[in-house]
């Protein structure tokens, strides 16, 4: 039996790979890790000072509503991107592998841990006695919230079946169910509100899901003209996105605190300061978008546009830990 020795410029390659594999598991860990704190350590830093009582439970509440909010955005982006390359020329390579059927079952216990809650009386439960399911069909909330757990397990079921695509009705369900539940019929004009929180949530969903499932596929295909053509055409569609989310967001933050008061209730409340803190990190996100969007139209490779693009998923998750603890804090204004 002879020994092989491997080429030293081989094994070189190979161990580079493998560092390199190895920095980005462990930055996926870090992001992972920081992405959960948010929602976890947000409430006592949002509520210091106010004078406003969190709700029972708000840090748990608000890690579920981010895991809920990041198990929505993943399939809506897979399948917006699924549209985008039919229409790129010479897309025929095959894609990544699909994080939907995954997503929907993180979805699917996010939203079933959520309706333990409401079915307890939006007390956290301690006891599976203290759970009254059959009490979740006689409320709002309730009807909601079990919307919610039907619709993730039914997306689950669409995203394993020969057509994939039908995942978009029960994903719509948990938009239109978050968008009644975050507007209770006391609020003054709720439809306004449902229909504002339905444009924001999905054009939301669209931007986070399609960025990652967009980069994703690039990375699948190893690049090429047809990469850069799908980068393109995922960039309309997010310029879209973010005017429709900066509209959105304007009106429901003045349907939240009038323009009288919300410079001060952006510092004196818990809502307002969270909300502020959103609101810089979408700025970051749009900046880090037009450095992407310029290399994208100007560099000799376009491709070079994907390191600021993946540096803008990670700052839009940070937006969606912020959004799930944003919902979990008292409202600065109660409706009469």
């Amino acid at each position: 039996m002879t020994l092989i020795r491997p080429n030293p410029e081989v094994a070189g390659e190979g161990g580079a790979g493998r560092r390199a594999g190895a920095g980005r598991a462990v930055a996926v860990l870090v992001l992972v890790a920081l992405g959960v704190l948010i929602p976890l350590l947000g409430p006592s830093a949002a509520l210091h000072g106010t004078g406003e009582a969190a709700a029972p439970g708000v840090t748990g509440i608000a890690l579920l509503r981010t895991l809920l909010f990041a198990a929505l955005s993943v399939p809506v982006g897979e399948l917006l991107v699924d549209r985008l390359v039919r229409r790129v020329p010479g897309a025929g390579q095959a894609g990544p592998r699909r994080w939907a059927p995954y997503a929907a079952a993180v979805g699917f216990l996010a939203a079933l841990a959520l309706a333990s809650v409401v079915a307890t009386g939006n007390l956290v439960p301690h006891s599976l006695d203290e759970i009254d399911v059959g009490g979740l069909y006689g409320s709002r909330d309730g009807r909601l919230a079990l919307l919610e757990v039907n619709a993730f397990l039914v997306a689950g079921v669409c995203a394993l079946s020969r057509r994939p695509g039908t995942q978009v009705w029960p994903l719509a369900a948990v938009v239109a169910a978050e968008a009644l539940r975050a507007h209770p019929a006391p609020e003054h004009t709720p439809l306004l509100g449902s229909a504002l929180t339905v444009v924001h949530l999905t054009c939301a969903a669209l931007w986070t899901g399609g960025l990652l499932s967009a980069l994703r596929t690039i990375r699948a295909w190893r690049g090429g003209a047809a990469g850069a053509a799908l980068l393109g055409r995922y960039a309309r569609v997010a310029a879209v996105a973010l005017a429709a989310l900066t509209a959105t967001g304007v009106c429901s933050a003045l349907r939240r605190m009038p323009p009288g008061t919300i410079l001060e209730q952006l510092t004196t409340t818990a809502y307002g300061r969270t909300l502020l803190a959103k609101v810089l990190l979408v700025a970051v996100v749009a900046v880090l978008a037009l450095i992407a969007r310029g290399r994208l139209r100007r560099s000799a490779d376009p491709l070079t546009a994907c390191a600021p693009a993946r540096a803008e998923v990670v700052a839009l998750g940070a937006v969606v830990a912020v959004s799930g603890l944003l919902t979990a804090l008292p409202l600065p204004i109660r409706w009469s």
